[in-house]
């Protein structure tokens, strides 16, 4: 997720875009710091995080409303350099303002009465890069106009959209690449199969390694995605399997043994793929693994959408935990190989078209482009809290079900 984010913050910063603040975790604030216009946030609930860009629809500013109380921070000029609406923060020597009006987007000002003394109004000029300390005690850097998101070109906001899922996307390959040195090898994906050394079902049965599975019970095998989702189903049922063995086939009899897991029920005989050592091989691991897996994630999500919706198909932090806890069991391979697959999995989700997300921003970026004119800041705002609600609602129904799944049974 940080790397994801980060993919929009450095996209955001290279278009002129005000990143107002960089979060890890959501939540009450545990603990920020401000850097070249940007606060840095750390959250109570590892949950993800976000990056809050300037006028962006779910920028969630401050909005300084008539009546407010604030204390304003000046320079020697007279310029308001700190704008604190915040109880927990206390500005030395502050000129405590009611304030009546403000203009933070273009003419960079505030007014007010001083002190409570509403006999005179006062206008105070707020300096470009000053900051506002929000209710939580954050401090955040006012967005003029010239670096909100909408300020910058229709290319620029389009590249800062995708950024995360581009970056997603690097770091699969990237892990996915590493993976393969750290096995030795990588998998083949073929039909060709090793058995394991135990006394497994395939082995009893008959299979050798160097065999290649060509029919699980008449259906045609020809990589190992095929056989896998064939052996998968079987779980305690009698199944013939056809071999190829030195060009000579042989059918084999045997019974997938069962195997649960986050209440999921598969076969499974005891084979392996087969590994490709080469340093070819292992070099462009990380994009034929990438390729595999989102072909299969795609897969997946097209299951879901065209009506095999079930929560199941889904997982939330509970069953990123569990499953993390199961990889590292399974040592280093195991963690790496989690960890390409979370990371291509976030890019794909990110690229559905739903308010709030990637790809739903993107939408609204391509009718833009077909309008020639943007969709309104009302409406955006409208569109992305809906998108929104609609994910807070999934990621409840999740979380439930991963307890129920994980904990309860």
């Amino acid at each position: 997720m940080i790397f994801h984010e980060f993919g929009h913050y450095i996209t955001a910063k290279h278009s002129g875009i005000l990143v107002r603040e960089f979060s890890v975790g959501m939540g009450p604030k545990v603990f920020y710091y401000r850097k070249n216009s940007t606060t840095f946030t750390l959250r109570l609930l590892p949950l993800g995080g976000y990056v809050r860009m300037a006028g962006e629809a779910d920028d969630g500013e401050d909005e300084l409303k008539p009546g407010t109380p604030v204390t304003l921070q000046l320079n020697d000029q007279g310029v308001v350099t700190s704008i604190n609406t915040s109880n927990k923060h206390s500005l030395f020597q502050g000129i405590p303002l009611t304030v009546t009006d403000t203009d933070l987007d273009d003419n960079l000002s505030i007014k007010g009465y001083e002190n409570g003394d509403e006999s005179q109004v006062k206008s105070f000029p707020v300096d470009h890069d000053a900051t506002i300390v929000e209710k939580d005690g954050t401090e955040l850097q006012i967005a003029p106009r010239d670096v909100q998101f909408q300020s910058a070109s229709l290319p620029h906001r389009m590249l800062t959209n995708v950024a995360g899922v581009f970056n997603n996307l690097i770091l699969a390959i990237l892990v996915y690449t590493i993976l393969g040195f750290v096995q030795g090898g990588v998998a083949s994906n073929t039909n060709k199969v090793n058995v394991l050394p135990s006394d497994s079902v395939a082995k009893t049965a008959g299979v050798k390694s160097g065999d290649r599975i060509v029919e699980v019970d008449g259906h045609k095998i020809t990589d190992w995605q095929d056989l896998t989702v064939q052996i998968r189903s079987k779980a305690n049922k009698n199944i013939s399997v056809k071999v190829d063995r030195d060009g000579q086939d042989k059918t084999l009899s045997m019974k997938p043994k069962a195997q649960t897991s986050g209440g999921q029920t598969s076969g499974f005989i005891g084979i392996t793929q087969t590994m490709d050592k080469s340093f070819k091989a292992k070099i462009l691991s990380g994009f034929t693994m990438t390729w595999s897996v989102a072909k299969q994630l795609f897969a997946a999500l097209w299951s879901m959408v065209s009506g095999h919706f079930s929560l199941n198909d889904l997982g939330g932090p509970v069953a990123i935990f569990a499953t993390t806890s199961q990889a590292a069991k399974m040592g280093l391979a195991g963690v790496l190989n989690f960890l390409a697959f979370l990371s291509l999995n976030l890019a794909i989700i990110n690229l559905i078209p739903i308010p709030g997300l990637d790809g739903g921003k993107l939408i609204l970026n391509i009718l833009e482009a077909i309008r020639r004119k943007p969709v309104s800041q009302t409406t955006e705002t409208i569109v992305t809290l809906i998108g929104f609600a609609f994910l807070m609602l999934l990621m409840i129904l999740v979380t439930w079900n991963d307890i129920e799944r994980y904990f309860l049974h």
